[in-house]
């Protein structure tokens, strides 16, 4: 059964009973049903999987326990009970599918599993999150043309487009320990600095902390060291994604980046937001992908109809910003920029492909970050160090205040969503994170 296509669980005419979920704009309708790990506020239950619906979080480990849906999806509720996703991730494709196919069929308008299941709901105002899974090893991404065009120009006016971004989706292996799910707080990094000014470095916190724009893709089944994933098979690898604020400290970076990368400058912290919405919840979403017909076509291994066709994911991004002054005077947060991941100049599928090229072993649970989703617009930049040119440009907020970098206090705030016509919408809740000292 192919991944990608369509089925019942898509249908724009379904409703729940879960009333919550049929209301207008809301996150999670039942065309959605993504997964997180979660356990009641101020418990000391263990975390468990849940599924979104309306306001509601479905206790998997209850629906287990009470027998209601087809022994055949034992094992895989089995593995939801668990702490983390990453056995169930390892599952397959064809797992998912059926444990979508039956949730969305006993949360459904009239459904029979109605009176059993209405009561493993639990308010999700009520409920805390922990990381989906484990995440064993994390590689970041740098697929926004415009964004690396962006910055090479900031720090390479010369050269701003290194040659081999045209051929390789380019990454770097990043720090795993520190992504941490949305409402944790991040510390502000101290490291080395040494602005142009300076003629040695010194020792001090980050001044030109930013946040960047990004879609998290996780890895479910992997592949056997030495062996590869065909490009037409990469989706079926792909369990899901969330939004991803891969927080950066641009000062650090510059400094140390050259010549192996990013170290410091990013390791210190990611937000993610805590559910998964599935790669099936997505399929209505795909859309075509292209390459410029003057850029060089990707190779071989990298090229086919199917990526052509559906390649692309409209994932509609926006981050906001709320300082501590806004918050004490019950000002909203102010939009910063919106961008979509259908700009993305490389798919996830030629991501995962590419990865495991050389043998390189994925596992259930790894985790991908996109890059910072820029667009050709100016309001569709994805982080600060674009929007304040580098530093030179202010950007002024509600109050009278105004920011090139973040400052101690500020509030970011990431959210998502995929809509249109013909299909229902379905979000992907938030990223928040508080810049502590």
């Amino acid at each position: 059964m192919n991944h990608l296509e369509l089925n019942e669980t898509h249908d724009i005419n379904l409703t729940s009973w879960v009333e919550s979920a049929n209301e207008k704009g809301c996150d999670y309708p039942i065309q959605n049903l993504p997964f997180a790990e979660f356990r009641r506020k101020n418990s000391n239950e263990a975390f468990r999987c849940g599924v979104a619906i309306g306001n509601k979080v479905l206790d998997l480990t209850a629906v287990l326990e009470s027998h209601v849906f087809p022994v055949e999806l034992n094992r895989a509720l089995e593995a939801c009970s668990e702490p983390t996703l990453n056995r169930f991730m390892g599952m397959g494709a064809e797992t998912w599918s059926l444990l979508r196919l039956n949730l969305s069929r006993g949360l459904a308008m009239d459904s029979d599993l109605q009176g059993s299941l209405k009561g493993y709901l639990i308010d999700m105002q009520s409920v805390e999150y922990s990381l989906p899974c484990q995440i064993g090893d994390y590689t970041d991404f740098y697929t926004s043309l415009h964004h690396a065009t962006n910055v090479g120009k900031l720090f390479r006016p010369d050269n701003p487009l290194l040659p081999n971004y045209k051929w390789i989706p380019i990454g770097y292996h990043g720090r795993s320990s520190s992504i941490k799910v949305s409402g944790h707080p991040v510390h502000r990094p101290v490291g080395q600095l040494k602005p142009p000014s300076q003629e040695t470095p010194t020792l001090e916190p980050c001044k030109r902390l930013d946040y960047e724009l990004e879609v998290g893709i996780y890895i479910g089944s992997g592949n056997e060291m030495g062996s590869s994933i065909a490009l037409d098979e990469a989706d079926q690898h792909v369990f899901g994604y969330c939004l991803f604020n891969d927080w950066s400290a641009r000062d650090i970076q510059a400094w140390e980046y050259v010549p192996l990368g990013p170290f410091l400058g990013k390791s210190f912290a990611s937000t993610i937001s805590p559910w998964i919405v599935t790669s099936e919840a997505l399929i209505p979403y795909r859309q075509s992908w292209s390459r410029d017909e003057t850029d060089p076509q990707p190779l071989d291994y990298l090229e086919s109809k199917q990526n052509r066709e559906q390649g692309a994911v409209d994932i509609k991004l926006q981050v906001a910003l709320q300082t501590q002054s806004m918050q004490q005077q019950g000002v909203e947060p102010v939009i910063l920029s919106k961008s979509t991941f259908a700009y993305s100049y490389w798919t996830v599928a030629q991501m995962v492909t590419h990865h495991s090229v050389n043998g390189c072993n994925l596992q259930p649970g790894d985790f991908f970050g996109s890059g910072t989703q820029s667009g050709p617009g100016v309001e569709e930049l994805g982080s600060l160090l674009e929007l304040s040119e580098g530093g030179k440009k202010s950007i002024d907020l509600p109050g009278g205040e105004s920011r090139t970098f973040l400052q101690d206090g500020d509030t970011v705030i990431m959210t998502g969503y995929c809509e249109k016509e013909g299909t229902a919408r379905i979000g992907f809740g938030e990223a928040v994170g508080v810049v502590v000292p």
